[in-house]
């Protein structure tokens, strides 16, 4: 879905060319507008705007100014003028900016809408999977990023051993990775949402296009590198190549935008969701493995889990270091747990059963096994807290006891218990939760009626991406969301017109048209009669009775 900006500061030009396209294309085009440059650029901070609509001359900051800032931070926008001005000078103007078009008001809106379909088209064709695949293909070899996947799994796992940053650049640059060791670096971690276990060819070759996609789209205005990491997932390491661009919250705005077409692409191209991760600041090379962690930890713990969300870690200070757990056990431990958090099942049981078959070795000291087994009974006895199943936690005084088992069989039973009540509850908890949300969702629709329901607004509210929920919001209950929240308004419309004392101007008021004229236009499009029609057919009833 893309999103259009409307911008004029004659209110009937910008609500008419609102409501024309907000019906037009509900399925591909989220449609947002603005009274004022200043209001759109406030737009342009809180959400990614694929296409601008927008009149030249304005008061304050006119069209072609708030052309040159959009273009200066979200350079794949296109802009689209439109003016009841012919004169040469804005034309001239306009034609000389990259991604912009140029049209007269008198044109009509069938032309307006004619370029704004050629516009989204553009768009789409430039994120043409076959391109991306194509331009990817000829800077990358296999021996080289395989080099590269060792080496950045090594410095998100143990951290870099260089004994200088002129030691370090010289590694990047062995491995023909073109990020400065002197500068700070972002991370992003994207996580492929399975619907299933597939297998692990079709896997791999999805987590490698997924990775083209993604260094396709970051690349024009940064230099990054992508890897698998050991938990099957995928992580960028990357920086701005503009100096100017080097503003921590500039910059992750910038990535959030770029991470939703990334995620778009993926959905177009692979038919695959994937929830991505990003840090909001640099951080130093030499703290890369506290950094992948809290962003690991924030993709598992946030609200919308398995979603196709872009999450933000927002942590302004680094985390002090920590000692270095035994490698064999935590690291097989922390993978089983992003098994278990991701969904992947077999995987997780995988190494759950090697875990617990090494408990029952005759040759297992007891030290190894306390050590072995407690990383296990912790990890799923937080599991059960974070996942609200404290009822369903195994007796506790045992499950945190090694000594209280009679045998080390019987600890291993009741790690078996554990796991599969986990893997139970989260199998079974995606439904529920999908329920909860349209529910919660639905319920803010209609208590709010006469406040902001844009689709970026119910977006931040319940931390979703806009374009993500629209999807959800339609796959769950099979209509738009923008028909949800008109029925929801024709609902309660009628319910206020019954009050003979409310005049049609308040009910339009309560139910968010701050435009009388507007709300009669949709009230009659929904039940044939105007507002008045409604409310004096509702006494001839009366009187009938």
């Amino acid at each position: 879905m893309y999103r259009l900006l409307i911008v004029d500061d004659e209110e009937i030009i910008t609500d008419s060319l609102y409501e024309t396209f907000a019906r037009h294309m509900p399925d591909r085009l989220d449609v947002c507008k603005a009274y004022s440059a200043t209001e759109a650029l406030s737009w342009m901070r809180r959400s990614r705007i694929d296409i601008v609509l927008t009149d030249i001359r304005m008061p304050g900051m006119s069209g072609l100014e708030l052309t040159e800032e959009i273009q200066s931070r979200w350079p794949q926008c296109r802009v689209i003028f439109l003016t009841g001005h012919s004169d040469f000078e804005y034309a001239y103007k306009a034609f000389q900016m990259n991604n912009v078009r140029y049209l007269l008001k008198t044109e009509g809106y069938d032309k307006v809408m004619h370029m704004v379909e050629q516009v989204m088209e553009e768009i789409r064709e430039s994120h043409d999977m076959h391109n991306l695949l194509e331009q990817q293909s000829e800077i990358t070899s296999r021996l080289t990023a395989f080099r590269q996947d060792e080496y950045i799994r090594k410095l998100l796992q143990e951290g870099s051993t260089a004994a200088s940053l002129i030691e370090l650049q010289a590694e990047l640059l062995e491995r023909e990775i073109h990020l400065k060791a002197d500068s700070p670096v972002f991370l992003v971690l994207a996580r492929l949402n399975k619907l299933h276990e597939p297998a692990e060819v079709e896997q791999g070759c999805t987590e490698s296009s997924i990775r083209i996609i993604g260094t396709s789209l970051m690349s024009e205005y940064t230099e990054c590198v992508s890897a698998t990491d050991h938990y099957g997932d995928t992580v960028w390491l990357l920086q701005p190549k503009d100096s100017q661009r080097d503003a921590d919250q500039h910059f992750a705005r910038y990535m959030e935008g770029t991470l939703e077409l990334v995620q778009e692409s993926c959905l177009a191209s692979l038919g695959v969701s994937i929830a991505c991760t990003l840090s909001g600041r640099g951080c130093d090379w030499f703290q890369l493995p506290q950094q992948y962690e809290r962003l690991r930890l924030l993709q598992w713990m946030k609200v919308g889990d398995g979603m196709s969300m872009v999450l933000t870690d927002n942590y302004k200070e680094p985390q002090a270091g920590t000692p270095k757990e035994s490698p064999r056990i935590s690291s097989r431990v922390e993978a089983m747990n992003g098994f278990l958090e991701t969904g992947r099942f077999q995987s997780f049981y995988d190494i759950f059963e090697e875990l617990v078959g090494e408990l029952l070795q005759q040759d297992m000291t007891m030290e190894r096994a306390m050590e072995t087994y407690y990383h296990l009974a912790l990890t799923f006895y937080a599991a059960f807290n974070r996942w609200g199943l404290k009822q369903k936690t195994p007796d506790q005084r045992s499950f945190l006891h090694l000594e209280h088992f009679p045998s080390m069989k019987d600890a291993v039973q009741y790690l078996y218990l554990a796991a599969d009540e986990l893997v139970n509850f989260k199998r079974s908890n995606e439904e529920e939760r999908a329920n909860i949300v349209v529910q919660s969702l639905c319920n803010y629709i209609k208590s709010n009626l006469e406040k902001d329901l844009t689709l970026v607004r119910l977006a931040e509210l319940h931390h979703f991406n806009p374009s993500y929920l629209s999807r959800f919001f339609k796959q769950e209950m099979g209509i738009n969301l923008s028909e949800y929240i008109d029925d929801s308004r024709i609902r309660k419309a009628k319910e206020l017109l019954m009050n003979q004392e409310l005049m049609v101007r308040e009910v339009a008021l309560q139910v968010g048209y701050e435009s009388a004229h507007s709300f009669t236009r949709l009230f009659k499009k929904q039940t044939g009669m105007t507002p008045q029609e409604y409310r004096e057919s509702l006494l001839i009833r009366s009187v009938d009775r």
